[in-house]
């Protein structure tokens, strides 16, 4: 079995019980393998997130955060038990759909970053829009502001090789905001940063997000960062503990 323990703090949404819930989880079970070689990843695992939230999620390595994030994120599918995101029930969905939902209402990020090399930070930025193909100008201007709001306003015709990592990821969140999610999914995104720039982007993810009023979901095991979170939730064996 896999238990969350879940520490509350004030933040942004205030009452969990009164807030509308953007990410519903519902005895998520997921194997790997069979017989005597199955890893049970989650085991009855439930939960939700309300709207406006950051909630961080931490655990031992293999604990099972990436793949309770991939589930969520519609990457992956469960044995058994429902998540709902936005309102909708992944369970429903075709792939097809499934990729409709991920491109118009999640954003992604990861620890290695995922931008296109041959991109400058300006056109990773909008690879998103132009997947929907949002119009020129308008896709201009959502990119201009989204690299203005991570501090890279004079760094758009630079190229992933040419920035460093802290800069990077701070381009992938940007890129992530692009089509305006309501869930943004970012698994370990300061893994690969020194703890100084790791912190510094978390605090960043923090204000873009409440400034944009999505939902967040973060991976990451750093207690500093975990300290920068509304709510955290603990991946273990087991179920769910609720803690003051």
């Amino acid at each position: 079995m896999t238990e969350i323990v879940m520490e509350r703090r004030e933040g942004p949404a205030g009452d969990g019980a009164a807030s509308e819930a953007m990410v519903v989880v519902e005895d998520l079970v997921r194997t790997f393998g069979t017989g005597d070689t199955a890893v049970h990843a989650l085991g009855g695992v439930s939960f939700s997130v309300a709207r406006g939230e950051l909630v961080a999620l931490k655990g031992r390595s293999g604990s099972g955060k990436t793949t309770l994030l991939n589930i969520i994120g519609g990457l992956d599918r469960a044995d058994a038990g429902t998540v709902t995101v936005d309102g909708t029930t992944l369970n429903d969905l075709a792939e097809r759909e499934l990729l409709a939902l991920r491109r118009d209402r999640m954003g992604f990020v990861f620890q290695s970053f995922g931008l296109l090399p041959i991109l400058t930070a300006a056109e990773n930025v909008g690879v998103p829009l132009r997947l929907r193909n949002t119009p020129r100008h308008e896709r201009e201007e959502r990119v201009s502001l989204l690299l203005s709001l991570v501090g890279l306003e004079g760094h758009a015709g630079q190229r992933p090789g040419e920035m460093s990592g802290g800069q990077q990821q701070r381009v992938a969140i940007a890129r992530a905001l692009a089509n305006r999610p309501a869930l943004i999914i970012a698994d370990e995104p300061t893994g690969q940063l020194d703890a100084d720039t790791g912190r510094a982007v978390m605090e960043l993810l923090r204000a873009v997000v409440h400034s944009e009023g999505v939902t967040a979901l973060v991976a990451t095991h750093d207690p500093q960062l975990l300290a920068l979170a509304d709510r955290v939730l603990e991946l273990r064996d087991g179920h769910i503990l609720t803690t003051d």
